[in-house]
């Protein structure tokens, strides 16, 4: 997965929602669930670690005298 990719948490979300329907419809075999499931703890992980940078981010922002302060972390 090229970085840019990565870093796209949106695009990541709906690959993982096609990834949950395919595995929850029951109209692939063992082998193929086995593969998408993979791939789906794979994109979960990334979109974790982007939810965890986002957090971060946004505990470094502060309002001082009624201006957005953003600390670098």
């Amino acid at each position: 997965m090229s970085k840019e990719k990565e870093n796209n948490f949106e695009s990541n979300l709906k690959k993982l929602e096609v990834i949950v329907d395919k595995l929850e419809s029951g109209d692939i075999g063992l082998e193929e669930s086995v593969k998408l499931y993979e791939e789906g703890m794979k994109i979960k992980k990334i979109c974790d670690k982007k939810l965890k940078d986002i957090e971060m981010q946004i505990k470094k922002i502060k309002i001082e005298d009624n201006k957005v302060i953003k600390e670098d972390f």
